[in-house]
Order: C-alpha cells, then structure tokens, then sequence
C-alpha cells in the first residue's frame, strides 16, 4: 500500500469523510433500545461498539497532534482507560451516541485537513507498542468505520464494503500473514483481479469475492462463501495484525 504523500492523505482523508458519513447515518438512525440490543461482537450491544468507535476516533486524533508536534498533546488514554469508556458510554440514549461519533470524526478529520505535508511520514506508536508513519493512522480509521459498522449488524454487511478499501485492507493483511508464515498457499480476490502469495505449499487455497476474504480473515464471517483447495482453511490468527514494514507494499507478492 502506498500513501506517505500529502496526496494519498487526501485521498484517504475523503475516504473517511465517505465513511464516516455511512456510519453516521446508520447510528442517527438507531432508537435507544436499538443501542441497547446486542451487536455482532460477544458482550456487546450497539451502545458498546458506538462508544469504542468514537474514542478510537479520539485516540487518532491524538496521534496526528503527535505528529504535528513530536509532542504528546496530553496525556495518553491507555488499554483500562479505553475499557472503562466504553463500558461507561455504551448505555447513553442513541441520540447522544450517534452524536457523541459525529463530533469525534469531525474533530479527526479536520486536525488530518490542516497536518502539514512534512508531518505524514513522521512515525507515531500504536497502544500496541508497533510504529507507523502518520499517514497510516489515517487507514486504521477507515479500517475501524468499516469494521464496525458490520459489527452494528444495522443493515451494513461485508458486501457493502467498498472495493477500494476491501483491496487496501487485503493488500495490508496478507504481507503481515505472509511474514507469519500463515498456512494458506495463495489468496485470490476474484472480483478484484488479484492474487497474493502467501506461503507456498504450506496449505490450501483461499478465493472468493474480496469482501468475503477479508470477512474471513478479518473474523467477522466464519461461514463467508470462500473457495478452498485443500483440506480446509485454518482460523486467522487475531485481526488486525501489525503491519509489516513497507505498510503492505512488501512480504507477500501479488499478480
């Protein structure tokens, strides 16, 4: 994946925008008992996932500061913190909710609007403890709408996603499985046109429309309708991983 310039900020930036707008018109349009039934994540209803969205959207924007500065613009919230959040916010009426998404994701995307163009390849750490340029937090947040907004199980599925991004993600995922040594011989992305290589010999193959691929890898579709030659396709291991060095450009190769 290629994106260290101002241009392909930009463009990932409209991205969010798109996205940003999809997802906000879905949580608009949620009643507070809508919020509080359960989501497609285990334990957790729609309240849950709203909340996590809107502070991950919150710690984003907290690394683009860092970026911006090379200093931390306040403290940093931390794995417990985040936890606490979200299970404090996830019983609040929708209204507050849907709103509570919309003043995140517009605080985000202005601050990534007015990051100066020196400022996005400057390297900033995930709470995991991996380092990434600026510009790829941009990605994580495109990554974290899409998600969960399947993970809403609010009319929004895996098909809905756009192929810009199912091809994005894939070509992000399947370097990190690659580098892993991931046992599947090669994905293939039929309606998209591509083929990874991921580890030769080492397992079946793995094809089917792109959006189902990553549902699978990304574990939101156990039963998603992919191909296999082989005796079967292993269970990913947790999604998403770590990028590998390069941001997806390097580790497993394409036609």
């Amino acid at each position: 994946m290629q994106g260290s310039g101002g241009a392909g900020a930009a463009r990932l930036i409209e991205e969010i925008t798109r996205s940003g707008a999809r997802f906000g018109a879905t949580a608009g349009g949620l009643t507070d008992a809508q919020v509080r039934a359960p989501s497609r994540l285990p334990g957790w209803t729609r309240g849950h996932v709203l909340t996590h969205v809107a502070r991950s959207l919150d710690v984003y924007t907290w690394l683009l500061g860092l970026a911006r500065t090379g200093v931390e613009p306040g403290p940093r919230a931390g794995k417990d913190e985040l936890a606490r959040a979200v299970a404090d916010g996830a019983g609040r009426p929708a209204a507050e909710q849907a709103a509570d998404v919309r003043g995140a994701l517009g605080r985000l995307i202005a601050d990534a609007r007015a990051l100066p163009a020196e400022a996005w390849p400057r390297l900033v750490t995930a709470l995991a403890g991996w380092a990434h340029p600026a510009w790829f937090t941009l990605f994580r947040c495109l990554r974290e709408l899409e998600t969960h907004h399947v993970d809403l199980d609010a009319g929004y599925g895996t098909a809905d996603w756009p192929a810009g991004y199912v091809l994005r993600a894939l070509e992000t995922t399947v370097p990190a499985l690659a580098a892993r040594e991931f046992p599947v011989a090669r994905i293939e992305a039929v309606d998209l046109g591509r083929t990874w290589t991921v580890t030769p010999g080492a397992g079946p193959v793995a094809a089917g429309p792109g959006h189902a691929l990553l549902a699978w890898l990304a574990g939101r579709a156990p039963g998603a309708p992919v191909a296999v030659g082989g005796n079967g396709l292993p269970v990913p291991p947790p999604w998403p991983l770590p990028p590998v060095p390069g941001w997806g450009g390097t580790g497993a190769s394409v036609s």
